[in-house]
């Protein structure tokens, strides 16, 4: 099969083809013959040295598929061959086939092609776990997510917003900004031109938000308890802004905040079922209606993965990154 390896690490330019052999499925799992691919940014951590795969692991970049299944392993009784499906892997995306654990897949949702699908598993997974279960925000409450115009952001701002909340963005551009709020954003803020802090406190009429979804952390974080109401929690899934933050430990102990995190990737496989199991209940079916839409910013075929990765890292893009593996026709 086709797949991208990363020669060594650096820049996009070290994304190349490789012919590699196709993988087989071990017990639980499922093959997928691949038609899409999702981009995402630990892909581009990956592909720097920062961001090694989890032991046993292959090392061929991508963190989710869209395609069809075309071989079962021991035990796999979920899926059959010829099955539409989604997936969530800890690596190997970028290839024409892939191996992932039956429980991590879902089906493509109705009316949806592959491209469109390839683009959710990460963040459904991601946005659901982070923002639904660990920050546990409720119909009406506040809720801001940084970086709304990204994969992560759209999916936040959607399905918040059909679920009940009222939603706050913030993002680097006017148009960006736009697009947010054509999402459902009850407000966007373009953080390069106002402070973030005092439009939540303007907007909300002092009191604050319920949850913060934060990709950023560093300077941020301090930025964040300031927007909290009591009771606030705060779920910080990157850390583009740095490793380190000062936080107000009093505001903290007085308001009741909470400060919290998470990492999905080395997660336990049955961690991640759950995850599917909560989504094909709860969420898949606002996709099936399109409640949620796709937001593709941008589709490259597999031997341009260096120019999807120089698009990633522009920052210029708003939704999804997608690598077309096999022509849709």
């Amino acid at each position: 099969m086709r797949a991208v390896v990363t020669r060594e690490p650096g820049p996009p330019e070290v994304l190349g083809l490789a012919d590699l052999p196709l993988p087989l499925p071990g017990p639980g799992e499922v093959r997928i013959a691949v038609h899409a691919a999702g981009v995402n940014r630990p892909d581009v951590l990956q592909r720097k040295g920062l961001y090694p795969p989890p032991p046993g692991v292959t090392t061929v970049l991508g963190l989710e598929v869209a395609g069809v299944v075309d071989a079962l392993g021991p035990g796999s009784t979920k899926w059959q061959v010829g099955d539409h499906v989604c997936a969530l892997l800890a690596g190997g995306g970028y290839a024409e086939a892939c191996v992932a654990p039956e429980g991590q897949c879902l089906p493509v949702p109705l009316g949806w092609t592959f491209v469109e699908a390839a683009g959710l598993p990460e963040t459904a997974f991601t946005v659901w776990s982070n923002v639904f279960d660990r920050g546990k925000l409720q119909p009406g409450e506040w809720f801001l997510v940084h970086g709304g115009s990204s994969g992560i952001g759209v999916m936040a701002i959607q399905l918040a917003t059909a679920l009940g909340a009222r939603v706050l963005a913030t993002a680097g551009s006017a148009a960006k900004c736009a697009a947010c709020e054509a999402l459902g954003a009850h407000r966007a803020i373009n953080y390069a031109e106002e402070d973030f802090v005092a439009a939540v406190r303007e907007v909300t009429s002092g009191r604050g938000v319920d949850v913060v979804l934060d990709m950023v952390a560093g300077s941020y974080l301090e930025r964040d308890i300031a927007c909290l109401a009591d009771d606030g929690r705060i779920v910080i899934i990157a850390t583009l802004g740095g490793n380190k933050a000062t936080i107000p430990a009093t505001e903290i102990l007085r308001r009741r905040l909470t400060i919290t995190g998470s990492a999905l990737r080395a997660r336990p496989v049955a961690f991640k079922a759950a995850i599917a199991d909560a989504l094909r209940l709860h969420v898949w079916p606002l996709l099936d209606r399109r409640t949620v839409i796709p937001v593709i910013d941008q589709v490259f075929p597999l031997a341009q993965a260096a120019q999807a990765h120089a698009r990633m890292e522009s920052g210029a893009h708003i939704g999804k990154i997608i690598l077309e593996v096999r022509d849709a026709s």
